[in-house]
């Protein structure tokens, strides 16, 4: 597994974060475990969560986030990892309702610290906007987070780059820490734009404003939901079915082809279809760093040695292009 630094930031994960919204759900407590040992077996140091994770099935709350709680405290290995989580998520009962004031961020962030059963977050991420948010409060609300020693780090998720943008030129005018890092959803998909408007996915606007500046990037569903995973080929995707259910929406004729081009390059390479498709991901020229979320151990381990790909001008040109 490589591993690479993000810029401005004295954090060096693996190129491959492993994405845990579903550990303590469909994941039970056990294969969590032997999931997150398996990961740092194989070199992986980099773990994403949010506060909100598992809350919307009915329970307990936040199980993502005490689960890897109870294992950090079992496996006492807080320092070797590089430990992400997200808050200022609005309550799922009420998306339409922003909460991103300061009073919110320090409940979040306090919350996130005794779920996890540690004394600072590496990167806290801003799970989502409210554009009628001064940029200023908000940088200034992380700063003082940072000074306080709760964080070590902050980004922004599902952030437009209008908004990254005037974010990043206060925080220089001032002196201050901002943005390390976006975290959006982009995939080799195109996608259709969803129910929900709080998401921000990486369109070409997006991708030119990180191929401009640098910005590094740590894309959710970098798998699209496993269409590009080897789990579906071309012919499984011609007519919904209980089999494609989950990906059926990804099935237009840009995306299939994207599909069969991913798997004459996987055989082509000697590769599977999702080091290819993660691979692409990390052959752009900023920082990537995908969240991959692996559900079994034949997953993580597939997941685990695209961190080793190198794609070749000839296979990026091509998926490129299709964009």
């Amino acid at each position: 597994m490589r591993y690479r630094n993000i810029p401005g930031t004295e954090l060096t994960p693996s190129v491959i974060c492993l994405g845990t919204s579903n550990l303590g759900e469909t994941v039970s407590r056990d294969t969590s475990f032997e999931l997150m040992d398996r990961f740092l077996d194989k070199g992986g140091n980099f773990l994403d969560t949010a506060k909100v994770y598992s809350d919307w099935v009915p329970g307990e709350r936040s199980r993502s986030e005490k689960l890897i709680g109870q294992w950090l405290k079992s496996r006492n290995n807080r320092s070797h990892i590089v430990l992400a989580t997200k808050g200022a998520h609005p309550e799922l009962e009420t998306m339409h309702i922003p909460r991103l004031s300061q009073e919110d961020i320090n409940y979040d962030v306090e919350q996130s610290l005794r779920h996890l059963q540690t004394d600072y977050i590496d990167l806290y991420w801003l799970h989502r906007d409210d554009p009628q948010r001064s940029v200023e409060d908000i940088i200034d609300t992380m700063n003082a987070l940072v000074q306080k020693g709760k964080i070590r780090y902050f980004g922004c998720s599902n952030w437009r780059s209008e908004r990254i943008e005037a974010a990043l030129q206060y925080s220089l005018s001032k002196g201050l820490q901002g943005f390390a890092a976006s975290q959006t959803k982009w995939s080799l998909a195109s996608y259709y734009q969803g129910s929900d408007p709080t998401l921000v996915t990486l369109d070409k606007n997006e991708l030119a404003y990180h191929e401009r500046t640098g910005m590094p990037a740590i894309p959710y569903n970098a798998q699209a939901s496993g269409f590009f995973s080897g789990r579906y080929k071309s012919e499984m995707l011609l007519e919904p079915s209980p089999e494609n259910k989950n990906v059926w929406n990804l099935c237009n004729e840009k995306n299939l082809h994207k599909l069969k081009s991913v798997e004459s390059i996987a055989e082509r390479l000697d590769l599977t279809m999702t080091q290819v498709s993660l691979g692409y991901l990390l052959a752009h020229p900023f920082p990537v760093f995908p969240i991959s979320g692996c559900k079994n151990s034949s997953q993580l381990e597939d997941s685990c040695a695209a961190g080793d790909v190198m794609l070749d001008d000839q296979a990026f040109v091509e998926l490129r292009g299709m964009d």
